[in-house]
C-alpha cells in the first residue's frame, strides 16, 4: 500500500512569500512601496481572523497595509465613497473588501466599484473576463494557489485530464479556466452532476471546492491522481476538515494537500503577490526603475 505525498502549502507559501519580499525590497528601492487597503464592515469572528491574517502577512513581506474597520450598519453609499477615495490614491495599490458584506450591501457593486487595476482578489467582471479571453490581468487567489500547488509535484498539466468539482465564480469556474490556459482537458463538476465518481476516476487531477466534507472518498479517485482540496469545514467533533476523505484517498493518490496546511497559505500568499504586481504596474506607468 501507498501513501500519498503530501503537498505542504505552508512550506510552499512561505517560498511564495520569500520571493514577494524581494520585489517589495526593489520597489521600496525605487521609490515605490507597495500598498495594501484591507476594509472589513461588520465583526463576524471568521473575517476578523482572515483580516488579521492578511494584515501580518503584508507586514511580513514589508508590504504596507491600511486597515480599515466600519460597523455592521455603515450604509452601502458610504462605503462606495470610500473605495472612490481609495481608487484615486495613487499610493494604494490594491484594495480588498473582507467577505461576506452584511445583507443591505450588495457584494457585486462593491466589487465593481474597486479600480480594475487595483483588484488584487481578481473577482470583478473586468477580471474574469481578461481571464477568460487569456489576456493579463490579476487571477483569483485561491485557484492560482491551486495551480501553484499543482505545478509543485512535477506534473506537466498538458494532455492530462482534470476534474474541478464546484463552479462558483470565486473558485470553480476560475480554476478551470486556468487549468485549460495550461492545456489540460477540463471537466466541471457539481451539485447537478450524476455519477460524479464516473468522472473523478478517469481524472489525473481532482480539485474539490464545495464545501461538503466527505465529497471525494477513496472510490472516487484514480490511482496516482493529484488531488487538491480546497474546502473548509469542521467534522463532527468540532475538528477542521476539507471536502476530501484525506485518510482514504491518501492510500489511493499521488500527492494530496492537507487540511489545514495545504490550499489555504497560498490564497494569501498569492493575495500578495498580486497586490506587488499592481505595484510594479504602476512603478513602469510612472517611470520607475525596480
Amino acid at each position: 500500500m501507498t501513501t500519498a505525498a503530501r503537498i505542504d502549502g505552508t512550506a510552499i507559501a512561505r517560498e511564495v512569500r520569500a520571493g514577494v519580499a524581494r520585489r517589495v525590497a526593489r520597489l521600496a528601492a525605487a521609490g515605490q512601496l507597495p500598498s495594501l487597503a484591507v476594509i472589513l464592515v461588520g465583526d463576524d469572528p471568521a473575517s476578523q481572523v482572515y483580516v488579521r491574517n492578511k494584515i501580518k502577512a503584508c507586514a511580513e513581506a514589508g508590504i504596507r497595509s491600511l486597515h480599515e474597520t466600519y460597523p455592521a450598519d455603515l450604509s452601502e453609499k458610504d462605503l462606495l465613497g470610500r473605495i472612490a477615495a481609495l481608487n484615486a490614491d495613487d499610493a494604494v495599490h490594491g484594495i480588498l473588501v473582507q467577505m461576506p458584506l452584511p445583507p443591505h450591501i450588495s457584494a457585486q457593486r462593491v466589487i465593481e466599484a474597486i479600480d480594475a487595476s487595483k483588484d488584487v482578489d481578481g473577482y470583478s467582471i473586468e477580471s474574469a473576463g481578461r481571464l477568460l479571453a487569456g489576456l493579463p490581468g490579476f487571477k483569483p487567489c485561491t485557484p492560482w494557489g491551486c495551480m501553484t500547488l499543482i505545478a509543485s509535484t512535477g506534473m506537466s498539466l498538458r494532455g492530462k485530464h482534470a476534474v474541478v468539482i464546484g463552479r462558483s465564480n470565486t473558485v470553480g469556474k476560475p480554476m478551470a479556466l486556468l487549468l485549460l490556459q495550461a492545456d489540460a482537458t477540463v471537466t466541471v463538476c457539481h451539485s447537478r452532476t450524476p455519477d460524479l465518481g464516473e468522472h473523478t476516476r478517469r481524472a489525473d487531477v481532482v480539485v474539490v471546492a464545495v464545501g461538503r466534507a466527505g465529497t471525494l472518498t477513496a472510490d472516487m479517485v484514480k490511482p496516482g491522481a493529484v488531488v487538491i482540496d480546497v474546502g473548509m469545514n469542521r467534522d463532527a467533533g468540532g475538528k477542521l476538515c476539507g471536502d476530501v476523505d484525506f485518510a482514504g484517498v491518501a492510500e489511493v493518490a499521488g500527492a494530496i494537500t492537507p487540511v489545514p496546511g495545504g490550499v489555504g497559505p497560498m490564497t494569501i500568499a498569492m493575495l500578495l503577490s498580486n497586490t506587488v504586481d499592481a505595484a510594479e504596474r504602476a512603478a513602469a506607468a510612472q517611470g520607475l526603475s525596480s
